[in-house]
């Protein structure tokens, strides 16, 4: 949320105050921040909200001198008690956050729903995700709902895509994929990439629509050219499984680099497997090994049962049946049934001092949630 602290500009307006604010609003297109106060400060003197408010912002975006929040909550407070529904908000932020004024969810909240009802798109957004995920405030799905639908009804292509995700899973309301999709392809229509990705897996799956790769390729596609990890794993798996486009082994190889790099495991697991089965690259195992590991750290049940594939055999790393035991013991407690087999193919080769060992490192390393364990 303290994104919005920089999302809100200065407003102008025309008011019987016009003559300071709309002198002051010029000096501050200027850059000329001091008279931009002075002037703004003769309009905030009248009443005039909205200089109150982009005094607020002057002095918590410290333009012209040094960051001042105390000063913004006081400049804020006089605006929001005039009814700036933007000063509410920000001032709902700050109390939230506790940046200038005491740290306070129930005046945050009670600030948020004030900008809300006359509204504030922004507000809306905000009680939406708190409702929605109990921050501060007692879980309630249908107040989500409510508050989502009213900025999605306003063309928030955020609130669009939460609203058609609570649709989907029938949070607050009753399970509708139909729904779901109109949401969600009024945001991606408008450029949301979560609801880009969203709307694809319905097209994917088949879910409230026809199925249709196609249209899955062409969302997935839009999604993952701004950079969405969930989406170039998706471009990717069509890529290389050659469902709705030609099978390109080199296409997909490129958007699991992509959607790897950024963290994602099962992007990660399958970027290595190309490595590995030398599809779309030159077989590597060393690079394998490592995007392999990256993966099962984070908990991937294939990876680390390839990982611990690697150690049993000495594969692309020196062969080491502890440590493959290790591994292939962790793939096969996240359900990963072919490294049950493995595993035991393992402890046959090892003694019971061995088995001991490897049985210590992986509770060790499961207590450490994967991390630097080998």
């Amino acid at each position: 949320m303290s994104k919005l602290l920089t999302s809100l500009l200065l407003v102008c307006c025309c008011t019987s105050w016009a003559g300071d604010f709309e002198d002051g609003f010029a000096a501050y297109q200027k850059h000329d921040f001091s008279e931009a106060m002075r002037l703004y400060k003769l309009a905030a003197a009248q009443g005039n909200s909205s200089a109150q408010f982009n005094l607020g912002e002057i002095y918590r975006l410290g333009l012209g001198g040094q960051e001042d929040y105390a000063e913004a909550a006081r400049w804020y407070k006089l605006a929001a008690a005039r009814g700036n529904d933007k000063a509410q908000v920000i001032l709902g932020i700050m109390h939230r956050l506790g940046k200038g004024v005491n740290q306070d969810n129930a005046e945050s909240i009670k600030l948020y729903k004030l900008a809300a009802l006359q509204g504030n798109v922004a507000a809306q957004v905000i009680l939406g995700e708190m409702y929605n995920n109990g921050q501060g405030i007692t879980q309630d799905y249908k107040e989500a709902i409510g508050w989502y639908k009213s900025a999605a009804e306003q063309g928030n292509p955020a609130a669009q895509n939460n609203l058609a995700l609570m649709y989907y899973n029938g949070q607050g309301v009753a399970q509708d994929y139909k729904e779901a999709i109109r949401w969600y392809k009024s945001a991606a229509e408008q450029g949301n990439p979560a609801a880009q990705n969203n709307l694809a897996l319905m097209y994917y799956n088949g879910q409230g629509i026809t199925q249709d790769y196609k249209e899955a390729i062409k969302w997935f596609k839009l999604a993952a050219g701004q950079g969405y990890s969930t989406a170039q794993y998706m471009f990717a798996f069509m890529n290389y499984d050659g469902k709705g486009i030609q099978q390109d082994y080199k296409e997909a190889f490129k958007w699991f680099k992509f959607s790897a790099s950024q963290g994602y495991s099962a992007a990660q697991y399958m970027f290595a497997s190309m490595y590995y089965n030398g599809q779309g690259i030159t077989q590597d195992y060393a690079e394998a090994v490592k995007w392999f590991k990256l993966a099962a750290e984070q908990g991937n049940a294939n990876a680390q049962w390839k990982f611990g594939g690697m150690y049993l055999f000495g594969t692309g790393v020196l062969q080491d049946y502890t440590r493959a035991h290790m591994w292939l013991n962790l793939a096969a407690a996240n359900g990963n049934n072919n490294a049950v087999e493995a595993r035991n193919t393992v402890a046959e080769r090892m003694t019971t001092q061995q088995i001991e060992l490897a049985q210590k490192m992986a509770r060790d390393c499961q207590s450490r949630n994967y991390k630097n364990c080998d």
